[in-house]
């Protein structure tokens, strides 16, 4: 009589899914933000420092066509975006350099979650920490809204715009974090990529100015008799002038060649992204209201070049507009993608296990 035993199940390895893990990394992430007390009192702050500067632009800023809701709108975008270039690196450059120094991030590597998980969860959490510097802002939005004068096609692309950016600066940090082995390295890198973009690609754009310097023929604009006669109550027109056929020479720059070194720079890519209100005077012409509509305004001004600023130009009269140049903003887009794409895929091989040689004192558990 023979025993038959019963087949052998076979073992199936446990599976994780992506988005899960994803979650589950964020998860973790979040709820050590939350414990903080200090970061609440972070945010205590920022609200009361960008109240008090809204206030004071609501105080100042004059009832014209572009009264102070839409001076309020573009302070607090402009503002947002400014501290959160300074707050988002310490927020995303410690997320994995903490976990290696704390003796966490090898029990992380030892389960199911892959280093892409690793990297998109604690990206995200950064993300949405970030965000808070804008959700408790809303309320000062809501204040400018109620002014009625904010351009409102700009509005959502203004705070979205906003917030890509500070996903990519915490991509930045995140990706530095995981290559890097100690956290003030990672910090100091970080904020080095992002004064590059922010104040670099500015530096780059003064200093090519003398690369680009040249000269113009230009004349002097003649006027009517009508508009030079005193007590004259003439209405003004500003296109109402002719040329002298004598030119002159005239140094200026070619700005128009030099332009695209702004296109990285996260003010521009904000600015030049939204649409600007048109003035009821000259539909084709854009009037800037606040910060960011005078950045938009200057960069346009720039890819145009001599030929937008000069008002007769080889003893031509220029009142028509040249064509308008395209917008910028994808451009530099593209660019912050590529260098927050390029820095990620590095850190994701560097958690990969096992490791191989490792630095010398980098801690395992």
């Amino acid at each position: 009589m023979s025993i038959s035993t019963p087949p052998r199940a076979e073992a199936s390895a446990p599976a994780l899914g992506y988005l899960a893990g994803i979650g589950t990394v964020f998860g973790l992430e979040i709820r050590q933000r939350v414990r903080n007390r200090g970061w609440y009192i972070m945010l205590g702050i920022w609200f009361v420092v960008v109240a008090a500067v809204v206030g004071l632009a609501a105080l100042s800023a004059g009832q014209d066509e572009f009264g102070p809701g839409q001076v309020m709108f573009e302070l607090v975008i402009a503002f947002v975006l400014f501290f959160g270039m300074l707050i988002a690196p310490a927020l995303s450059a410690n997320s994995i350099t903490g976990d290696r120094a704390n003796g966490t991030l090898a029990i992380l590597q030892n389960t199911l979650l892959t280093p892409g998980q690793l990297l998109w969860g604690k990206w995200l959490a950064s993300w949405a920490a970030s965000l808070g510097f804008l959700v408790v802002t809303l309320p000062l939005i809501g204040w400018a809204m109620t002014y009625g004068d904010v351009y409102l096609p700009a509005a959502p692309v203004l705070l979205g715009m906003l917030a890509l950016q500070l996903a990519i600066v915490c991509a930045l940090g995140v990706g530095v974090s995981a290559l890097a082995n100690r956290t003030l390295f990672a910090v100091m890198i970080t904020y080095l990529l992002v004064a590059m973009l922010g104040i670099g690609t500015l530096i780059a754009y003064g200093l090519s100015m003398q690369l680009v310097k040249t000269e113009v023929q230009v004349s002097n604009q003649v006027w009517p008799d009508e508009y030079m006669a005193e007590n004259s109550y003439v209405e003004w027109d500003g296109d109402n002038y002719t040329c002298e056929t004598r030119t002159y020479t005239q140094q200026t720059y070619a700005t128009e060649r030099i332009t695209w070194l702004l296109a990285a720079n996260p003010f521009v890519v904000v600015a030049d992204a939204a649409p600007q209100a048109p003035t009821t005077e000259d539909p084709s012409m854009f009037a800037p209201a606040g910060p960011m509509g005078s950045i938009s305004m200057g960069v346009r001004y720039s890819q145009a070049g001599p030929a937008y600023q000069m008002a007769c130009l080889n003893g031509v009269k220029n009142t028509e507009l040249p064509p308008t140049p395209a917008p910028l903003w994808p451009l530099g887009l593209g660019i912050q993608v590529l260098l927050a794409g390029g820095i990620l895929a590095a850190g994701r091989n560097k958690l990969k296990t096992p490791a191989g040689r490792l630095a010398s004192g980098t801690r395992i558990a």
